[in-house]
């Protein structure tokens, strides 16, 4: 015999609507979605929720319960107290269409911008061959049943509706990881792409699409910060930077993901390499610590080393900030004397000037 439960569910349209209240029996072993369809029967015929298989694979009946975004399917009753108010809404991020049913186009819209897999030149379908160990890494992305929870829970979009048009989500995010990961896709500019065009760099790594996940995808660890990895490696790394500083240009080579970025046309960043034409100064000459003169080797001793200089100021061939002294300084200009022992215990006065040299 099961027990009397008190819910709360919402229920409208685009209009508008507000949270009515329910008393359901609840019986062992039953989930949200049971309690769903037993409203449904006995109560609210015209009750509109979305679902399909009731086994946590298809991902339709996402709803957000006692304010968390969950399966229906998949949240046991079990797992309140009997004296508990159990609150169902629909997913917050998306519009409502009416009751517990959202419209979730942005998520296929943002799933067709995603470029798809490029399967490399001359290997026909078919033809793919993969090791295990080549798939591992990305293999965990293909669990994903795009129930949207992660794109519900994501703030960038539930609390900013604007960021919509720049920001793909999570879901996105591990689908250009994976192809990224993949041992046979021809594209190399996979994180260029999100990047630039996905919106990555919304995101600030709060794991909370992770926690939210009915497949327990490390969404957080395994795609996104590995993917934020390799844009900053390229993009921000300090050591990338001082390299550009120390190296002749002539010693440098173009960055294989700018390269490829600049022939597919995802890449917005500016240019480090140094540009062919002639008379272009600024970003576009490759230059981007310097906008008044055009990109030339740093000058470079008789030794091949490079003055202070060239290390220390952000703009190339600018004045040292020591004057013309050389490192490391000759042993005749060193001034400091390292202390005789006991010096602090019984303190000499001062030699005259004179005495000292």
């Amino acid at each position: 015999m099961g027990t009397k439960r008190h819910f709360r569910v919402w229920r409208g349209d685009e209009a508008g609507g507000e949270i009515q209240d329910y008393d359901v029996e609840v019986n062992d072993g039953e989930v949200v979605l049971d309690i769903i369809h037993r409203i449904q029967a006995t109560q609210a015929p015209d009750l509109a929720c979305r679902w399909n298989c009731k086994a946590g694979k298809c991902g339709s009946c996402s709803m957000e319960i006692n304010g968390m975004p969950r399966l229906g399917c998949m949240t046991r009753m079990s797992t309140f107290e009997e004296t508990e108010t159990v609150t169902i809404t629909p997913l917050r991020t998306f519009p409502v269409i009416r009751d517990l049913v959202t419209d979730v186009t942005f998520n296929y819209q943002k799933a067709r911008e995603t470029p798809s897999f490029a399967p490399p030149a001359g290997v026909a379908p078919g033809q793919y061959r993969m090791k295990q160990i080549d798939v591992e890494r990305s293999q965990e992305f293909r669990k994903c049943i795009e129930c949207f929870l992660c794109q519900n829970t994501c703030h960038v979009v539930r609390d900013h509706e604007e960021n919509k048009k720049a920001f793909s989500g999570p879901r996105y995010f591990i689908r250009a990881a994976e192809l990224d990961m993949h041992p046979l896709d021809a594209r190399d500019d996979r994180k260029d792409y999100a990047q630039d065009s996905q919106g990555m760099g919304y995101c600030n790594i709060t794991k909370c699409c992770t926690e939210v996940c009915p497949e327990h995808i490390k969404i957080t660890d395994n795609a996104i910060i590995p993917m934020k990895e390799r844009v900053v490696d390229n993009r921000f790394d300090p050591l990338v930077w001082l390299g550009r500083k120390i190296l002749r240009r002539d010693q440098l080579s173009d960055q294989p993901a700018h390269a490829s970025a600049q022939a597919t046309g995802y890449s917005t960043g500016q240019s480090m390499a140094p540009s062919t034409s002639t008379g272009v100064t600024g970003v576009a000459a490759g230059t981007p610590f310097s906008s008044a003169r055009p990109p030339e080797a740093p000058p470079v001793r008789d030794d091949g080393r490079m003055d202070v200089a060239e290390l220390a100021l952000p703009h190339q061939g600018g004045p040292s900030p020591f004057g013309d002294q050389e490192f490391p300084l000759a042993p005749g200009h060193l001034v400091y004397n390292h202390p005789a022992p006991g010096k602090d215990e019984d303190e000499p006065e001062a030699e005259p000037e004179e005495k000292r040299h």
